[in-house]
Parts: structure tokens; sequence; C-alpha cells
């Protein structure tokens, strides 16, 4: 999506109101405060932190030591129109960002259907090299090929990811996920459907990519909460999601 400014634009302008946003941003809190006991005082980096919706969100949840970075110049600018601490660096060379730094708790959302297998296995060991004792890494990532459709596309996504594939790339890493699930269980029929009817569209012939945006915007209101409270809902009942469009993983080193 690099060089996308319009995508940019549209994310700035959609994450701290589209239901999507609001319910990954707490995901990620309530797992930080589920494993730390004083949850304030972490050091928290965002690497991959897009337009900076995520560190509001800490931000707005009272954490303090909060940065992050974005490979994206469009990202970066929009984050740090929002007074973020976020500069502009490259995931893939994380070890040596601030390398006399450690963080307790890294978070990676939506960046790695980016990049290969290999060069995912060297980001994640990169991250375990930079987690303070007793650190966590969170990360959102999409889910299940079934989901693939014209936003795929557009953000230029290569591929989807299953529970068993974070499985193995941590393993590699010398992590372990100590947390998956998936999500939108509930909503899985419906986004199944349409972007089913996308793909068809796309291999007519139907669909002119070149005039296509992303899913990213805010419907109206009463949409927008309906969606929210489905997914607060399936949260209460089910708890870890057995099916669903994205896959959302905390991970740690492995205990010796």
């Amino acid at each position: 999506m690099i060089g996308k400014q319009d995508e940019y634009e549209r994310m700035f302008n959609a994450e701290r109101q589209l239901w999507w946003y609001k319910v990954l941003h707490q995901k990620a809190t309530e797992r930080i405060k589920q494993h730390f006991t004083n949850p304030t005082n972490l050091t928290i980096l965002d690497a991959g932190c897009g337009t900076g919706g995520m560190l509001i969100h800490l931000k707005e949840q009272g954490f303090k030591a909060i940065e992050g970075f974005d490979y994206s110049e469009d990202g970066v600018k929009f984050s740090q129109s929002r007074g973020l601490d976020v500069t502009y660096f490259d995931l893939t060379k994380i070890a040596a960002y601030k390398p006399e730094k450690k963080f307790d708790v890294i978070i990676c959302n939506d960046v790695f259907t980016y990049f290969s297998d290999e060069v995912i296995v060297d980001v994640l060991a990169a991250i375990k090299a930079k987690l303070a004792p007793n650190g966590i890494f969170i990360t959102n990532n999409n889910a299940h090929a079934a989901f693939a459709g014209v936003h795929d596309v557009v953000v230029g996504g290569q591929k989807r990811f299953v529970k068993e594939d974070m499985q193995r790339l941590a393993k590699a890493a010398n992590l372990e996920v100590t947390y998956a699930t998936y999500w939108s269980f509930f909503l899985s029929p419906l986004i199944m459907a349409v972007r089913a009817w996308q793909r068809f569209q796309m291999k007519r012939g139907w669909i002119d990519l070149s005039k296509e945006s992303s899913d990213v915007a805010v419907p109206p209101s009463f949409i927008n909460n309906t969606l929210y409270w489905l997914v607060k809902i399936e949260e209460s009942i089910i708890g870890k999601g057995p099916f669903g469009s994205s896959v959302f993983v905390t991970m740690a080193p492995k205990k010796v």
C-alpha cells in the first residue's frame, strides 16, 4: 500500500470511528492489560503504525511511553499530525531501530501480508531480540483465502494466514504463540459472500481495479455501531473465534 496516499488518507479518516479498527485496538489493549500487572508504565512500540490510530488509542488508555514507525512517508506524516512520536523506518530492519532500547510490548498489525515467510521469520527473530524480559508481541493479520477480494488487490496484499501459519512462523523465530483467535466469526457468511462475488467479477473482468478503493470507510452510524456490537457480543459469547476474516495473535519468547 506504500505510495497510495489516498489509501492512507482513507485510513486516517476512518480508524478512529470504523468498527473494525475499534475492535482491533481494544483487543490489543485487553491483551496488554491481562499480561502485565502495572501496564501504564510499559514501553510500547507500534512497528508499522500506519496513520497512528493504535497509538492514539493506547494514549487514551493511559499508556505514556509509546512510539512507532512506518515505512510509508504518508503514514508518518499523518501520525505526526496527531502529535505522535512516529518516525520513518523499515520494519525489515527493526533490529537497527534504537539498538540500545528494548520494549515491553511490540505491536505489528496487518503488515505481514506484504512479506515472504522468510522475511517474516527474520522480522520475528529481530522482534524477539527487542523484547524486554516478560515482553510480548501482538500481531493481527488477514485470515483465510476465502475472504480475499478487491481490498486485497487494492492494498497490495500478497497472502492470508491461518493459525497454523502463525504457529509455524513463531516457532521458526524461537517464539511461542500464547494467545490466538480468529474474529468477525458472526459476520463471516456475509463477508465471504461479498468477497466471493468480488472474485467472480474480477475473474470475469467486470471490475476496473484502477478505479477501486479499499474497504476502509465508515458506513452510516447505525450500521457501524451494529457491526461493532455484533463482534463484541461474539467475543463475550464464544471467546476465541473458531473462524473469521482476521487472526489475532500474541507471541512471547519461548521459556527455557
